[in-house]
């Protein structure tokens, strides 16, 4: 097996603690019965996929949402509701990115959007000393900003274009089987951290 020079992380479930049920819950006692054939770890329906890939501005997709499940949510309860999925960064899983950073190039790449950005990121520097998460890597690819998402080839191509990686020479890990499969396809070297394994069981 090619030696591994760099590694490209995920983001939720990797080092940000994350539990969908959350969002599912608080959207539920809203009155949003509908979530979950919404959006899930493994499913994104088109208003997801167009705010994952910035295709929607914020407000646009609060009145997307509004319009898709019918209930007359203020912008602050649908943010507030969408948000209560991000949980926290544990401090340890932060101490061994900077252990795995002096030896190995690392990268970061995250289906997410400007909404849990903004809010993870505020979150980083309260619980870190106003340390900045983007720090650590070499470059933080968030879908919003790169405009394409996993499991899509042409995000990780994007990805290994840019920087010039090999891809036999790069590790991917990811919580999510199916961005597993898609970066594996493309001749990655990849890692399944299925729960309950975290980055602290990996001997890299």
């Amino acid at each position: 097996m090619t030696a591994v020079k760099q590694i490209i992380f995920d983001l939720g479930g990797v080092f940000l603690n994350i539990n969908f049920q959350l969002s599912s819950q608080a959207f539920a006692q809203l009155g949003v019965t509908q979530f979950n054939d919404m959006f899930t770890q493994h499913y994104s329906n088109p208003l997801f996929e167009l705010l994952e890939t910035g295709k929607i501005s914020e407000p646009d997709f609060y009145d997307a949402f509004r319009d898709a499940t019918k209930v007359p949510l203020t912008d602050a309860q649908i943010k507030n509701a969408w948000n209560a999925l991000l949980l926290d960064f544990p401090p340890e899983r932060i101490e061994w990115l900077e252990k795995i950073a002096k030896q190995y190039k690392v990268y970061l790449f995250s289906n997410t959007n400007q909404i849990h950005y903004d809010y993870f990121i505020e979150q980083f520097a309260q619980q870190f000393n106003g340390k900045r998460f983007n720090d650590y890597f070499i470059k933080a690819y968030y879908s919003q900003d790169l405009g394409l998402r996993k499991p899509y080839s042409n995000a990780f191509e994007a990805i290994l274009t840019e920087q010039s990686l090999n891809p036999a020479e790069t590790l991917f890990i990811d919580d999510t089987i199916k961005n597993v499969e898609a970066a594996a396809s493309l001749g990655m070297q990849t890692i399944h951290l299925a729960p309950p394994l975290t980055v602290l069981d990996l001997n890299l």
